[in-house]
């Protein structure tokens, strides 16, 4: 089966990865650029690397997932794929361009998906012929074991169950998700960092202070704050906004100081500062500098 991945960022590689990483797949990984296109590649190369040195891969076993992967321009290597990904930009504008263009270059068989964390299937799909699906991975994608599939209000029946099928074909659980803003994961979960800012921009509690609480009182990997950082803050204040846009809900109001940080580009991990400072390789609350 040949798996188009639309954008080649974090989530677009790790998605490639995820289903290259499986036998009986073969990946075009996509972007408005060939060299951004390879340089997906080269970040997938990177992380199998890594597992090579550490010798929980062998170097063949790198090598064969590299070669499912081809990258290049969407016009030039998704005409015959079976299933496109796409992980663009999280703009609904975007995506629907982007899927427009798609639709002129796709064999009539292809089942769209997007890997929106947010938007609409409904709107993103409109005036699209190819049937779309939502297809929600998790970052870490190679890693991550959940994908929400979401069934947008013309998304057909058929269309949805192939999804969920591949889904599980590539090590994945897939859970369906009738669409609603935010699905199920990000509804729960991009709240409570939201909260989190607050508490912090209150006074209420340090950083350090917020996510050990809800790491030891909770029983969680990662707190909130450092969760936002690994996230990306600016995608959680994007999805706050979808969320408080489509519900006009006042417990979707997105904290002042996310948006402050994002304004000023401190965005997380991704730009080497958020609530925490990841200078040097290391991480160091920015209260406590």
């Amino acid at each position: 089966m040949k798996i188009g991945v639309i954008g080649a960022g974090a989530m677009g590689s790790g998605i490639a990865q995820a289903f290259a990483q499986c036998e009986g797949f073969e990946v075009s990984l996509c972007d408005i650029k060939p060299e951004w296109a390879a340089g997906g590649k080269a970040k997938i190369a990177s992380a199998l690397g890594k597992r090579v040195s550490r010798g929980k891969m062998t170097q063949e076993a790198a090598d064969a997932i590299l070669n499912r992967i081809t990258t290049g321009l969407k016009e030039d290597i998704c005409q015959d794929c079976d299933l496109i990904v796409e992980a663009a930009f999280e703009d609904l504008g975007v995506k629907q361009k982007t899927f427009g263009e798609l639709d002129a270059i796709c064999k009539p068989e292809c089942v769209f998906t997007s890997n929106t964390s947010s938007l609409s299937i409904t709107a993103i799909a409109k005036n699209i012929k190819h049937p779309v699906v939502g297809m929600h991975f998790f970052n870490p994608a190679p890693v991550m074991k959940l994908v929400e599939v979401i069934a947008g209000v013309n998304s057909p029946a058929e269309a949805v169950q192939t999804v969920k099928e591949i889904a599980s074909k590539i090590n994945k659980t897939p859970v369906e998700v009738t669409e609603a803003a935010g699905f199920i994961v990000n509804r729960i979960l991009i709240p409570e960092i939201n909260e989190a800012a607050f508490i912090k921009m209150e006074g209420v509690a340090t950083i350090s202070d917020i996510d050990a609480a809800m790491k030891l009182g909770a029983n969680v990997p990662m707190g909130p704050l450092e969760l936002g950082d690994y996230i990306g803050l600016d995608i959680v204040v994007a999805i706050m906004d979808v969320m408080f846009n489509n519900t006009h809900d006042a417990k979707y109001r997105c904290c002042p100081l996310l948006r402050k940080m994002v304004f000023g580009g401190r965005l997380g991990v991704k730009s080497g500062k958020g609530f925490y400072d990841y200078a040097n390789g290391g991480k160091v609350a920015t209260d406590a500098q």
